[in-house]
C-alpha cells in the first residue's frame, strides 16, 4: 500500500528541473523529487545523529576512520577470496 500523497508547488532552477523531469523516466518528476527529499531528511536525520554523538563522546578522529576502512577492505577482500583467511 502506498502513503498517502499531496499536491504541493515548489519554485526551482528550470535546469535542475529539466535534468531531474529527464532522469525521472516512466516514474515522473515527482516519484524523483520525492526520493530525492527522501534521501536528504535520511541524512539530515544521521547528521543530528552524528552531532549528538559527538556531543556525548567526542569527534571520531581520522585515525579511527581509517582503521574502520581498513577493517571493510580486509572484509571485503576475504569475502571475495571465500573466506579462506580467517580473521
Amino acid at each position: 500500500m502506498s502513503e498517502p500523497t499531496g499536491k504541493y508547488s515548489i519554485t526551482m532552477p528550470r535546469d535542475i528541473a529539466e535534468a531531474a523531469k529527464a532522469r525521472g523516466g516512466p516514474s515522473g518528476l515527482s516519484a524523483y523529487v520525492a526520493a530525492a527529499v527522501a534521501r536528504q531528511i535520511e541524512r539530515d536525520n544521521l547528521n543530528e545523529l552524528i552531532q549528538v554523538a559527538e556531543a556525548e563522546h567526542g569527534p571520531v578522529t581520522d585515525e579511527e576512520i581509517q582503521a574502520l576502512r581498513d577493517q571493510l577492505h580486509q572484509a571485503r577482500h576475504e569475502q571475495t577470496q571465500g573466506g579462506a583467511s580467517a580473521a
